[in-house]
């Protein structure tokens, strides 16, 4: 296989819930460009809408927008009931939805750790277990998780997030038994841990008002900025292509240099 056909996802199948903006648009937009037609989810309908135009119209691909809330069973299992309609496979899955919440850590409630575990662990097994059997029955698949680097390590108090960052520390240990566990079905199973993007979510640290918390941020990371869209489509279509046909069980970090200081 020549080394440029070995990125091309022409006639895959992915589906990729938190698609509609975000880091989870970013790699939508990069498997379109690759070739790949597409089921986008997440709990914004309009969102999603005006990404799967602005993907078909821009890359000639088929783009199906489907509203889901990661932290409802029914509606995960809805969704993957759609996309097996829609589309006769599905080729490559990306579990990117998830959600975070900042408390301090000896009040954190109840309540939102459970929540936080539900979209971003629960939620995740729940889909990757339906959409595993319909790739085992086809003959094999590709599964990329979303991490961040905060599964990685401890944070001081002033990043309030210790739920959050325990359930991407879970994704890395599930993305690793996975790949064991699916490897006879010729299923691969990897994940990106990304550090600081310029997201619609990170947006407020760029007001003044945030001035030196942003300065903090951008001087902790070795290449002094924080990652764009290109920084991770590339990323996003090198595991879900050939071109990473004998990786599986590795979480690819994607932080500017972050945790390597």
């Amino acid at each position: 296989m020549k080394l440029r056909d070995m990125f091309r996802l022409d006639g895959k199948v992915a589906l990729i819930t938190g698609g509609g903006r975000g880091i989870g648009k970013f790699i939508a937009t990069g498997l379109a460009e690759a070739g790949a037609d597409m089921i986008i989810a997440s709990r914004q309908m309009e969102n999603l809408e005006t990404t799967a135009r602005e993907m078909e119209e821009a890359f000639n691909v088929k783009v199906f927008p489907v509203k889901c809330d990661m932290s409802k069973e029914e509606e995960i299992e809805e969704m993957a009931n759609v996309a097996a309609e829609e589309f006769p496979r599905i080729d490559i899955l990306i579990n990117n939805a998830g959600i975070t919440w900042g408390a301090p850590t000896l009040e954190f409630p109840l309540d939102r750790w459970d929540y936080l575990f539900n979209v971003n662990v629960r939620g995740v097994w729940i889909l990757t277990r339906k959409i595993a059997n319909i790739m085992k029955e086809q003959g094999g698949g590709n599964i990329i998780n979303i991490s961040s680097i905060m599964g990685f390590r401890g944070w001081e108090e002033t990043y309030p997030a210790v739920a959050y960052n325990s359930t991407k520390a879970a994704i890395n240990v599930l993305t690793m038994n996975l790949a064991v566990k699916l490897a006879p079905h010729n299923i691969r199973v990897n994940a990106i841990a990304p550090g600081f993007f310029r997201t619609d979510i990170m947006a407020f640290i760029e007001t003044p008002e945030f001035k030196d918390a942003y300065d903090d941020m951008i001087n902790s990371i070795p290449l002094r900025r924080v990652g764009d869209i290109d920084d991770i489509k590339g990323v996003a279509v090198f595991l879900a292509s050939d071109a990473s046909a004998y990786m599986t069980g590795h979480i690819l970090v994607n932080d500017g240099g972050y945790l390597a200081k």
